[in-house]
């Protein structure tokens, strides 16, 4: 009897822990070819939703095998344009078919800076999950240039910033405390600045970071 039952066992555990997932991977034009994948802990679905003056200029979405550090949602807000990452996660065969977009979120409360045409004197109420005011410094060209607004605590990771760092020379300082990511100097900067040792180092994805780098760009020259 305990043969039998190891036998079972040996036949039925692969398939029990592993799921048939969507796979997705978007290209540079933002599109794919859905596949399917055996993942063996639980299927995603991410949707990278970007907004600049109001509207909506970018709508991605990731399918594919995830590990449990990839099922968060956050948002990084620089006053002219916002992203928001929203992730599903499940653990049933084909599950990630579609990710909804997120709701709007309501004002939490918090307020910080935000770089308005050549100044970062604007005032900007963040909403949802941004706890934290980010002020980020990157080359535009020759010329070294910041960004100031609202952001999730895992924007502000140590991961986070040594990424950013490399892929595009960014620098990014957060902290917590109502305007604390003044003071209000001139958007372009000359002088570089370190970025702060804020959270823990958190996981963090590699369409997350080239999400970063997209908004960045974009406020920088819009």
């Amino acid at each position: 009897m305990n043969l039998l039952v190891l036998i079972f066992g040996i036949v039925l555990l692969p398939k029990a822990y592993t799921l048939k997932c969507y796979d997705c991977q978007p290209g540079p034009s933002g599109t794919c070819t859905e596949t399917t994948a055996e993942c063996p802990l639980q299927c995603g679905a991410m949707r990278m939703t970007t907004y600049a003056g109001g509207s909506k200029v970018s709508d991605v979405t990731m399918k594919s095998c995830v590990p449990a550090q990839q099922c968060f949602d956050l948002s990084v807000n620089f006053g002219t344009a916002r992203n928001i990452i929203s992730n599903k996660c499940c653990t049933t065969d084909l599950c990630n078919k579609q990710a909804d977009e997120p709701s709007k979120p309501s004002p939490n409360g918090k307020k910080c800076y935000y770089c308005n045409g050549q100044l970062c004197t604007a005032t900007l109420n963040c909403e949802g999950n941004e706890e934290y005011c980010i002020s980020t410094s990157v080359m535009a060209g020759d010329e070294k240039t910041t960004v100031k607004g609202c952001a999730s605590k895992l924007v502000c990771s140590d991961t986070a910033a040594a990424q950013m760092m490399g892929a595009v020379g960014a620098d990014i300082k957060c902290c917590q405390g109502d305007f604390c990511n003044g003071p209000n100097i001139p958007r372009k900067a000359s002088n570089s600045k370190t970025p702060d040792k804020t959270g823990n180092a958190t996981s963090i994805s590699a369409g997350l970071l080239l999400l970063l780098t997209a908004l960045v760009t974009l406020v920088v020259f819009s």
